[in-house]
């Protein structure tokens, strides 16, 4: 729009041609709609918040893959931590799109903040199972392994929905844990575990299949009475709500479905 500082006698027509353009422009546009920056071939692209529990980042990172492949000039950024801690972020301003929570209370959390902009929907669940470094140093076999004293024990934080359910699974089997550390994230119990600096820890059974050769996983009877189901929903306020639904759509018809079932989630 400068047309050249020199020719300041052409200053008012260029002035004016380039408001002629921008008003254009906003029309066509659409002044104050964000997705309108996504459309193809304007060489901008829209991006997609999604917050989601840590156990969801290898399968949501395919789903995204597969969400960018069919929306042209969108893109998918995640941000995987804990459920309780992603809840807080969204309560303090954080620019979620999506939230997909490890369990219902979270989810809870958000909506009694009125800050879902819709029915929240499960579209998983997941079960615990105890983790082992390879070879099982500490000879772990079973549930009331883990309160051997010698045995070192890595938990999740109770406010994380695996330490919730490792509560729900100690108050059905009578037992008392004593971990060395509780861990923010079930990613963070299943490093410590795979790299042999605790004997033991209770993650999902996703995060032993992910583990591969690392780890060894052991089932235990009790695990039935803590099954995590998982939720999802757009976020009040959020700049791509539409697209949000869509990425949700997408989680829940059978591409979405298929790629959790093979990351070892339960479909409902």
């Amino acid at each position: 729009m400068s047309g050249g500082s020199g020719i300041t006698s052409r200053r008012g027509l260029f002035a004016a041609a380039g408001a002629a353009l921008l008003a254009s422009a906003t029309a066509c546009s659409g002044a104050g709609d964000t997705q309108a920056l996504g459309e193809p071939g304007d060489g901008q692209q829209t991006t997609l918040m999604v917050f989601a529990a840590a156990s969801l980042q290898d399968p949501f990172e395919e789903i995204g893959a597969e969400f960018e492949a069919a929306h042209e000039g969108v893109g998918v950024d995640f941000s995987f931590t804990g459920s309780s801690g992603l809840v807080t972020q969204i309560q303090e301003g954080a620019p979620a799109d999506v939230f997909a929570s490890a369990d219902t209370a979270n989810m809870d959390k958000l909506v009694d903040s009125e800050l879902s902009a819709a029915d929240p929907v499960a579209f998983t669940s997941n079960t615990l199972m105890i983790a082992v470094p390879a070879g099982n140093p500490a000879a772990v076999t079973d549930l009331a392994s883990l309160t051997e004293e010698d045995v070192a024990l890595v938990l999740c934080a109770p406010e994380v929905p695996c330490g919730a359910a490792t509560q729900e699974v100690a108050s059905a089997s009578g037992l008392g844990f004593d971990p060395v550390s509780q861990e923010q994230s079930v990613t963070d119990v299943l490093g410590k575990v795979s790299t042999g600096e605790a004997d033991a820890g209770l993650v999902y059974v996703t995060d032993v299949q992910k583990a591969g050769e690392a780890v060894e996983g052991i089932e235990f009877p009790e695990a039935v009475d803590a099954v995590n189901t998982y939720p999802i929903t757009t976020v009040r306020g959020a700049d791509n709500a539409a697209l949000g639904q869509e990425f949700i759509d997408l989680v829940l018809d059978e591409t979405g479905q298929d790629i959790l079932s093979a990351h070892g989630f339960m479909r409902l």
